[in-house]
């Protein structure tokens, strides 16, 4: 098998073990990697991001036995399932001696070429996995910029309630959300980058990145209502390239009431 150039020759190691020991499940019908390994982007820190295609007929067995499978590869310390992410098919795991994170995605074969990025097949039966890739090409669920406009001066007037309560710590992780859910895939999007929320952000639009910082804060009034500021500017910026219908009465309520909030900080000497 031909890996990829950037793969760590300890990942490689891991993933053979892998492979060798999957393989002899006859439940089992492919295995596929995807993230960094796909687009031959990995290093020392990076993830194995593994599909584990099932024959349909013995899903529900190896759901149930999965972590008895993770576990037979030598060196699984510790694993979970994945709902914390919205997906309890993963189970995550990490492997000594090395300390190396493992993503392992249990699929029925039906469910296979439902996919956001190129995986690369390592191990099939009878071309079961490429047929259903061949089926459907892979697509990464893209920002929908009036779903966004429709919440986000919403999500603005929540966000100034938090700094207006003292809630300095809720108003601070709320803008991490915004960050992720709002201004980086936008602006991902609009460059033909594959909008993975703040993901490698830096590397891939450093520019923007630089904006960003003005958006994170320390939990104090004053911080906070800055980021929010430059939050909405970047917001607006992005929005400038998007097709939708504006709710400017919403917007206006919303940053009055920003504005409000900011007016009673700065007469308080103590803010």
């Amino acid at each position: 098998m031909k890996y990829p150039s950037t793969l760590p020759h300890q990942h490689q190691q891991l993933l053979e073990q892998i492979l060798a020991q999957f393989s002899q499940d006859a439940r089992l019908v492919g295995i596929a990697a995807g993230g960094s390994y796909a687009s031959n982007h990995m290093d020392q820190f990076s993830d194995l991001d593994l599909i584990i295609a099932i024959d349909p007929e013995h899903y529900a067995a190896v759901m149930a036995q999965r972590f008895q499978l993770i576990e037979k590869i030598p060196g699984c310390v510790s694993a979970f399932t994945g709902e914390h992410v919205g997906e309890p098919r993963l189970v995550i795991a990490l492997y000594a001696p090395h300390a190396i994170h493992v993503d392992f995605k249990f699929v029925s074969l039906s469910d296979a070429a439902q996919r956001v990025d190129d995986a690369k097949i390592l191990w099939q039966r009878d071309e079961q996995l490429t047929k259903m890739y061949d089926m459907q090409a892979p697509c990464y669920p893209q920002p929908n910029a009036q779903w966004i406009e429709d919440r986000f001066w919403i999500w603005l007037h929540y966000g100034a309630t938090k700094i207006g309560r003292g809630e300095y710590f809720e108003a601070m992780e709320f803008l991490s959300f915004l960050r992720t859910t709002v201004l980086s895939p936008l602006a991902l999007r609009q460059h033909n980058l594959t909008p993975s929320g703040v993901r490698t952000i830096e590397m891939r639009l450093p520019q923007f990145a630089e904006q960003l910082k003005a958006t994170i804060a320390v939990p104090e009034p004053r911080s906070l209502l800055q980021a929010f500021e430059q939050t909405v500017a970047l917001y607006q910026t992005l929005r400038q390239q998007e097709s939708v219908q504006r709710h400017a009465e919403a917007e206006q309520l919303a940053l009055s009431y920003l504005a409000q909030i900011k007016a009673t900080v700065q007469s308080n000497p103590y803010a």
